[in-house]
């Protein structure tokens, strides 16, 4: 008897760990820059600015978002809700670009976060049911992500980071501060 995990059409897998770097990591830079107090991240807001920079279109579409978490990442820096645990699992809210249905994977001190980030990728290669793959993954192991998102097959597969993103045929790459950015209410008259 095949065991299958059911998923909808859209998933964004994201290392929390990862997540964290980035937004300490501009939230320092763009305060000295800007000399100004940047605001707490609303994760509604940045899943949304993830999508519109995945093409997603206005519609009735269901996306499930999986972070992945250890110990280390089991809060969000500078964001609101912040606990994966307490606030960002089994959550889900509405926007013009679909339901978003939150679930927080833990490692729970059995494995660590770029093993489960890479076994939870490849169920989610394996699944026909997807047809859209948002990723954020750490640089650590990029090494294990490239190759999977190559065969990413009839997926569409977007991969989301810090670097300038080298080009693929096979998959797009987008760069992940700009979603943050404008999640922390960075304007762009103020980058002039």
């Amino acid at each position: 008897m095949e065991n299958k995990i059911k998923l909808p059409e859209n998933v964004m897998l994201i290392d929390a760990a990862y997540l964290n770097f980035a937004i300490q990591d501009l939230r320092g830079y763009f305060e000295s820059v800007l000399k100004r107090e940047l605001q707490q991240i609303d994760v509604a807001e940045l899943i949304s600015y993830l999508a519109l920079d995945s093409n997603y279109a206005e519609g009735e579409s269901t996306t499930q978002v999986m972070f992945v978490y250890d110990d280390q990442s089991e809060h969000l820096v500078h964001c609101l809700p912040s606990s994966l645990k307490e606030e960002l699992d089994g959550v889900a809210f509405n926007s013009p670009w679909g339901e978003f249905v939150f679930a927080s994977v833990p490692t729970a001190d059995m494995t660590t976060r770029a093993d489960l980030f890479i076994d939870l990728l490849q169920i989610v290669l394996d699944s026909s049911d997807v047809k859209r793959l948002v990723v954020v993954s750490h640089e650590e192991y990029a090494d294990q992500v490239t190759p999977l998102l190559q065969t990413s097959g009839t997926k569409e597969a977007i991969q989301f980071t810090m670097q300038e993103p080298a080009q693929s045929d096979d998959y797009r790459c987008e760069l992940l501060p700009f979603p943050i950015m404008q999640a922390m209410g960075i304007r762009g008259d103020e980058l002039q």
